[in-house]
C-alpha cells in the first residue's frame, strides 16, 4: 500500500537513464493489468533516445515533462484485439496504474498524459511511428529519477464523499 499512497505525479527528472531491468519491470506490472474478456489491447513503445524525446513532447502542450524524461512510454491499444471494444481504455488505464505504482515501488518518479482524446496529439504520435490504422494512442508516461520531487503520502480522503447504502 506504500506505493499507492505515495505516489503522485512527477514532472521534472535529473538527467540519468533508466536502467533496462526497470524498464522491464515497469513493462512487466502494465501487463499483470485487468482487462475486460482478457482482451489485453496493449502495446507500448519505450523512447529513450534524447531527440526523440524532444520531438514527442512537442505532440501537445501538456507533454512538456516527456522532453526531460529518462524514458517515455507510449501506451497504445491494437485494435484487433478488442474483444469489448467499449472497455479498451479502461483495460489501459489500469495498464498505465500499474507503471505509475511500480515506478514509485522502483524510486523513480513518472506522469500519464492522456493523449486518447487529443486528435492533434494522436495525429502526432501516429505520424511520428507510422502507426497502423489498428493501433491507437492512449497516453505517455513520463519516467526517471526525480528532481526535487518527492513521492510522498498526502491525505486525499473525504469521508463525505462515501455514501452507505445511501446518498
Amino acid at each position: 500500500m506504500k506505493e499507492l499512497f505515495n505516489r503522485r505525479s512527477i514532472r521534472k527528472f535529473k538527467d540519468l537513464p533508466v536502467e533496462k531491468d526497470k524498464i522491464d519491470k515497469l513493462l512487466r506490472a502494465a501487463m499483470q493489468a485487468p482487462s475486460a474478456l482478457n482482451q489485453q489491447p496493449w502495446e507500448f513503445i519505450v523512447v529513450e533516445d534524447k531527440t526523440s524525446l524532444q520531438k514527442l513532447s512537442k505532440a501537445m502542450p501538456d507533454a512538456k515533462p516527456v522532453s526531460n524524461s529518462g524514458l517515455t512510454l507510449i501506451l497504445a491499444a491494437n485494435s484487433e484485439t478488442f474483444r469489448y471494444e467499449p472497455d479498451w481504455e479502461l483495460d489501459m488505464s489500469a495498464a498505465a496504474q500499474n507503471i505509475l505504482l511500480e515506478a514509485v515501488y522502483l524510486e523513480l518518479g513518472a506522469v500519464w498524459m492522456s493523449i486518447s482524446s487529443v486528435d492533434t496529439a494522436i495525429d502526432y504520435v501516429r505520424e511520428m511511428y507510422q502507426l497502423p490504422a489498428h493501433i491507437k494512442p492512449f497516453a505517455f508516461i513520463a519516467i526517471g529519477y526525480p528532481d526535487n520531487q518527492k513521492n510522498q503520502f498526502i491525505d486525499r480522503y473525504h469521508k463525505e464523499k462515501v455514501h452507505y447504502e445511501m446518498w
